[in-house]
């Protein structure tokens, strides 16, 4: 067990001074995907309106799927889903709209059911709807309207986010511009923070195994809709086609590249290890990026059990993440300049093993281990004392 530095770390007056001040928060920084930050995001905006969340768009399972297969797009499940986390909940922020943006339509309705109710929404006459004021109501049903005008006739709504929905329509509305139809939503949901894509591309994951299958598809490598991979993953890497590898690395945009630069921290945060973080470490200049802010850069371990992470120990996902960090850039690049904190909670959470602080001492990164982990929160971490520790490390 390392010295607890929970005392040291939390800084009470810089806390209070960002909760009276949210608006001049400090910009942290996270690569993430999936819905492992929702409640985390949810306590970050309280101390800051300036965090940036970078999202994969290569998800390919769930409600994501059906679009992606009908209209040749990103995922934009992860990317929804942030920016909800982010929204604005209180009565300034029309709560309204934070609730249709987390509906669902039914997952067992019947098909003309659910465009019945489709079409009540796009012409304004669902109580969902209605109850937005205009001009949002007006802008929400249009993205809609824009949707519907394209949706093929067998599209399968059963279980479909109606903010996905939105977003798709946005996107389609708005000449497949990803970026342009992300601030709208933005702005429709009042989100406190920035949520940006790595990249806009119509992208996909494929995984190598140790055991020389691959897996096209990140919902293949999660766990959830398959059955959970049988070897450790020995390479990961983004395709132009969801059924055959045909290998691309797209360059981040200047905007993106820009966000990284000047971040005041860097965080890499709790979730799928390959899907969620390090495909995000995929397109060219990420890593480049990181490299050359000199800001704290923090790796938060999975709690639990992470189906991508088989055979691999918790310092092991530690090198892995380095690992890729270096193929980024240049590979004399020292690891403490692409990754320098490891934040855990030893004698609370529930890891895949221990972590060496001799083994971490060499690779130049300092090992935190304090307390994350309360008894309401066990078994994850909890997002006052998380939020609170990294805000305390900038």
């Amino acid at each position: 067990m390392i010295t607890n530095y929970t005392a040291e770390l939390l800084n009470p007056v810089f806390l209070e001074n960002c909760r009276k001040n949210p608006e001049l928060g400090p910009s942290l920084l996270f690569f993430s995907g999936g819905s492992a930050l929702k409640e985390i995001s949810r306590t970050l905006k309280l101390y800051s309106h300036n965090s940036i969340h970078m999202v994969t768009p290569f998800d390919s399972g769930g409600s994501s799927a059906a679009l992606r297969h009908a209209f040749s797009m990103p995922s934009v499940g992860d990317l929804r889903s942030r920016l909800i986390s982010l929204a604005d909940e209180n009565i300034t922020g029309h709560p309204e709209v934070y609730r249709l943006f987390n509906h669902r339509l039914p997952a067992n309705g019947h098909h003309d059911e659910l465009v019945n109710n489709l079409n009540s929404m796009v012409d304004g006459s669902n109580p969902m709807v209605k109850s937005i004021p205009d001009p949002m109501r007006h802008l929400i049903c249009s993205q809609l309207r824009h949707f519907q005008s394209s949706m093929p006739e067998n599209f399968d709504l059963r279980g479909a986010s109606i903010g996905n929905l939105i977003l798709a329509g946005g996107y389609l509305h708005n000449n497949r511009e990803l970026e342009q139809t992300t601030f709208l939503f933005t702005k429709l949901v009042g989100a406190k923070g920035i949520v940006r894509t790595t990249v806009s591309e119509n992208l996909h994951l494929m995984a190598e195994l140790e055991d020389g299958s691959q897996i096209f598809g990140q919902h293949r490598l999660t766990g959830k809709e398959f059955a959970q991979i049988g070897s450790p993953i020995r390479n990961i890497t983004l395709s132009n086609d969801a059924k055959q590898l045909i290998p691309t690395r797209p360059e981040i945009s200047k905007k993106n590249r820009k966000y990284i630069d000047h971040a005041d921290l860097i965080c890499f945060p709790p979730g799928s290890l390959y899907s969620s973080i390090i495909a995000n470490l995929l397109p060219k200049g990420v890593c480049q990026a990181i490299s050359r802010n000199p800001a704290p850069k923090v790796f938060v371990p999975c709690l639990g059990h992470d189906p991508e992470q088989f055979g691999l120990s918790t310092e092991r996902s530690i090198e892995v993440l380095l690992h890729y960090l270096k193929l980024g850039t240049n590979q004399d690049c020292p690891s403490s300049q692409l990754l320098n904190h490891v934040l855990m909670d030893s004698s609370n959470g529930n890891y895949a093993s221990a972590v060496s602080k001799s083994r971490m001492d060499k690779l130049g990164i300092k090992l935190i281990d304090t307390t994350l982990i309360t008894e309401q929160s066990t078994p994850y971490y909890d997002p006052d004392l998380l939020v609170g520790t990294l805000l305390s490390l900038v």
